[in-house]
């Protein structure tokens, strides 16, 4: 359903969306857009603005929107815990998100973080058995990838139910929390919500055998940290709990950290953007804009070859205080 017709929309956006405002200046004459840096984004700025297009470091609440003319929010992210998306609908504020526009570098992400575990010897045994909670975009690019590397494959997606033993209509096995807890690997893709908030915590962490490396690449709370550094299990963290005021301790013993980039590449910011537009042009009646592909091929390409999330680790740990500064300077590979 079209909101209306504007002879005039104004976007504000986060600065470091790529892609967007260029394909906007390039696209749209009645659109006026103001790029600016997340932290510069308040209510004062968005008073008297149709759109506001974000990532996950600004907040969207009543504290942000209330008295504006906002009537929608994009987040070019997976994720959108950082909307307070009640507040939107009962105020008729449109609002999307983008699920598995980054997907596929996550999965490569997770690879890695896998690889460099073998290379380093952490875990010594060939046949690994990795446990996946979260089976959805993310989730299942991991299984289906573990599975190609020939490890055995334990999936736990909550939203179908935490121990159902065999879903036959889809042809899935998912397993309890106590069968995933028996795996070498544990990683979490699933939103942060209510029911997922510390879902690895004390207790679930207690279950698992000595040595089961837990990953977090989904959202920093989804794994409770301070039960974690405690544990003795080794981990891999790419979202931490207070972004961007990490806990050092908890960066100082990881295996691997990194500064929630896992899904940064240039194919996922181009699909996040591209799933922006297409919003934007639905609710406004807008033309459609399509990002070339040959402009995400012409960007500097930082290929990612094995080793690179170690010196992430390492610039991160010998920087614990420029954690956002890293993230923003982070090359898409």
């Amino acid at each position: 359903m079209v909101i209306g017709h504007w002879s005039l929309v104004k976007v504000v956006c986060d600065a470091h969306i790529p892609f967007f405002v260029e394909a906007v200046l390039e696209g749209w004459q009645d659109v006026e857009i103001c790029p600016m840096e997340p932290e510069q984004i308040d209510a004062s700025v968005v008073r008297d603005v149709d759109v506001l297009v974000v990532r996950t470091r600004t907040r969207v609440n009543e504290a942000l929107l209330s008295g504006s003319r906002v009537r929608m929010v994009c987040t070019a992210t997976i994720g959108f815990d950082h909307i307070d998306t009640a507040y939107c609908d009962a105020h008729r504020i449109r609002w999307m998100s983008c699920p598995g526009c980054n997907a596929r570098a996550v999965c490569d992400y997770i690879e890695e973080a896998i690889g460099d575990v073998q290379r380093d010897k952490v875990l010594c045994s060939k046949e690994l058995t990795i446990g996946v909670v979260g089976v959805g975009h993310v989730g299942s690019l991991v299984a289906k990838m573990a599975e190609r590397k020939g490890y055995k494959v334990l999936l736990n997606d909550p939203p179908k139910g935490i121990g159902v033993s065999f879903d036959e209509s889809e042809g899935i096995g998912f397993f309890s929390d106590g069968e995933i807890a028996d795996c070498d690997i544990i990683t979490f893709h699933v939103p942060l919500d209510d029911t997922t908030f510390h879902m690895c915590d004390a207790a679930f962490l207690a279950k698992c055998k000595p040595g089961t490396l837990i990953i977090n690449a989904a959202r920093g709370g989804v794994v409770d940290e301070e039960a974690l550094l405690k544990s003795g299990h080794p981990y891999v963290l790419d979202t931490w709990e207070n972004e961007p005021d990490i806990n050092p301790q908890v960066l100082q013993h990881a295996f691997r950290a990194s500064m929630h980039i896992a899904g940064y590449s240039l194919e996922g910011k181009r699909n996040a953007s591209q799933m922006c537009l297409d919003a934007i042009s639905d609710a406004f009646g807008m033309p459609r804009l399509v990002i070339p592909k040959t402009s995400v091929e012409s960007e500097h390409l930082s290929v990612a070859r094995p080793g690179w999330l170690s010196a992430v680790t390492e610039a991160l740990k010998a920087q614990p205080d420029s954690f956002e500064s890293l993230r923003k300077a982070y090359p898409l590979r």
